[in-house]
């Protein structure tokens, strides 16, 4: 019989018992935009702009937006970008020590209900405009046989679309077009990678050419991961340029 632990993860880091820090000016937070998760017929692709901006500066065109929690959670990030980074790692942490100390993976909605957690914690951060983010997240269950995607507000609740989910100021300029693809290409569950990952960085171009804090990908890749049965890993770095070549000749 499997014990599961007396304590979880959040109570022995107390992590939900941090104060406030009404001491910064959100305006000054460093903030990434734009993230999309999309199904295909093997799993999940999600991709991400790599700028960061705070207020009018673009900070950063490197930024990470996609983490990987485990082998089967892969995790959008947009926002608040500092606190995003601790919250993942943090939830990273959180499921490790649970298959360490249960001998067994926390299942898709114990992570889940994780993620939730760790976000009504940080909202009386958020309500003060600070350190507000809005992650997407990817999961695969195994036990089932079967992909999600998922987001979330700020305190919290949960939401699940099995096609697609956007974030980020950039998603508004785009949120039609997802709905309008499924209808002309069909489900994007039903449809290959090839097909669905071109499309995917047409909404990112178009994203950023109708917002500012999006940026483009004419220089500098942007951020993709794939979750299927195997596991996520990056897109093949070949297969990424060529659609991104495929995309900036189409403009």
């Amino acid at each position: 019989m499997i014990e599961v632990p007396s304590k979880s993860f959040f109570d022995i880091v107390d992590f939900g018992a941090r104060a406030p820090m009404t001491s910064i000016d959100p305006s000054l937070e460093t903030h990434g935009t734009t993230v999309i998760a999309l199904r295909y017929s093997g799993g999940v692709l999600t991709l991400a702009d790599r700028r960061a901006t705070a207020g009018n500066l673009i900070m950063y065109d490197h930024a990470e937006k996609i983490m990987p929690l485990d082998d089967s959670t892969v995790v959008a990030i947009s926002g608040a970008f500092a606190r995003s980074v601790e919250v993942c790692r943090f939830l990273k942490h959180s499921f490790k020590y649970y298959r360490r100390t249960a001998l067994t993976e926390m299942s898709v909605e114990g992570k889940l209900m994780e993620i939730s957690r760790a976000l009504a914690n940080n909202a009386p951060m958020a309500m003060q405009g600070i350190g507000l983010f809005l992650p997407i997240v990817s999961a695969y269950d195994a036990k089932k046989d079967q992909f999600g995607v998922y987001f979330f507000d700020g305190a919290g609740a949960r939401f699940q679309n099995g096609s697609y989910a956007c974030a980020g100021s950039g998603s508004e300029r785009i949120r039609g077009i997802f709905e309008y693809l499924a209808r002309k290409k069909g489900p994007w569950e039903s449809r290959k990678l090839d097909s669905v990952l071109e499309d995917g960085l047409e909404m990112l171009d178009i994203a950023a050419e109708l917002d500012s804090a999006t940026g483009g990908f004419a220089k500098i890749p942007p951020v993709t991961r794939i979750l299927d049965r195997d596991g996520n890993r990056p897109i093949d770095d070949e297969l990424l340029q060529k659609k991104i070549e495929t995309v900036l000749a189409k403009r």
